[in-house]
């Protein structure tokens, strides 16, 4: 009985038609998902298996290219130089995000609360940093902090003092984190004003009727309510501080003495590729640093979207 029972109950096999229309539609869905996969495929797959193969060989200038396995790796996780890159990227993270975020922040807040007047034009004048690359933000930058030729040089002329060499070695992090931290805060407070316009208005007349103040509303409220918006942002600067890559290698001719080919794991990696000509070592540092990056960030989502 039990046998006929599900014999009765099981589905027929598709019909030829039904299998056609089945097969026709996954046939429409990868046509549409095809150029994607493609170029993902090409610009991010292939990159990162190329690297992975290149990690495996290294040049010896007796026997050409030969297998070491994971040789470099073990190399890479001794070496002293990419821990030093290592290190000071870490103190520029706990340093430079919480710093820029925290400015983001209060001024998505300070937009959104209607108590600011000229908003729209704060909100333009503090995203507009973000649109001037990298390279030229380094530049200008790199222009002002001049002891001889820039403002700092300028100002000690104008008023007769000396003020501390912006470029000089204890202080060319802070120089960085002050040039990021300028050209990022407009992005990051986008993402937070964004996440603050659709939050409920019921909820701050609810909180009006409760008497509640403004400082209430923000930790009771808004702060909550953006919190994916906050996990994001963070996730990206954490990133992009393990990538810091262009505004040392821009200031590295200012400041030649202060900024060296292994100030940060991307910095270092470069020198070895194009200086060294290092290939095989430099793709073991750039995956090293990619899983370390990859963990980190994952890491802080599942820390940051955990319920409270």
């Amino acid at each position: 009985m039990t046998l006929l029972s599900t014999r009765a109950t099981a589905a027929p096999p598709p019909r030829p038609r039904a299998r056609f229309r089945l097969r026709k539609e996954a046939l429409v869905g990868w046509g549409f998902a095809g150029p994607f996969v493609a170029v993902f495929g090409l610009v991010f797959l292939a990159p990162i298996g190329y690297a992975l193969y290149l990690s495996l060989f290294q040049d010896r200038l007796i026997g050409g290219t030969s297998f070491v396995g994971l040789d470099n790796y073990g190399k890479a996780l001794t070496d002293p130089r990419f821990w030093e890159g290592l290190i000071r990227v870490g103190l520029f993270l706990l340093v430079q995000v919480p710093v820029m975020l925290g400015i983001a922040l209060f001024a998505a807040l300070a937009i959104d609360s209607g108590r600011l007047y000229g908003k729209t034009f704060f909100r333009v004048a503090i995203f507009l940093p973000y649109a001037v690359p990298a390279v030229v933000a380094s530049l200008i930058w790199g222009f002002m902090y001049g002891t001889q030729f820039g403002l700092v040089g300028n100002i000690n002329d104008a008023f007769g003092v000396t003020l501390p060499n912006p470029l000089s070695p204890s202080l060319v992090l802070a120089s960085i984190g002050n040039i990021v931290t300028w050209e990022f805060v407009g992005y990051n407070m986008l993402i937070f004003y964004s996440a603050l316009k659709v939050v409920p208005r019921s909820l701050y007349e609810a909180a009006a009727i409760d008497g509640a103040g403004e400082w209430r509303v923000v930790t009771a409220i808004k702060l909550p309510a953006i919190r994916g918006a906050l996990v994001i942002a963070t996730i990206f600067s954490i990133i992009g501080s393990f990538q810091l890559f262009n505004e040392p290698s821009i200031l590295q001719k200012l400041a030649p003495n202060a900024i060296t080919s292994d100030f940060t794991p991307n910095v270092y990696t470069y020198s070895l590729s194009f200086s060294g000509q290092q290939h095989n070592y430099a793709a073991t540092v750039a995956i090293v640093m990619g899983v370390l990056t990859a963990i980190i960030a994952y890491a802080v989502q599942l820390r940051g979207m955990r319920k409270g």
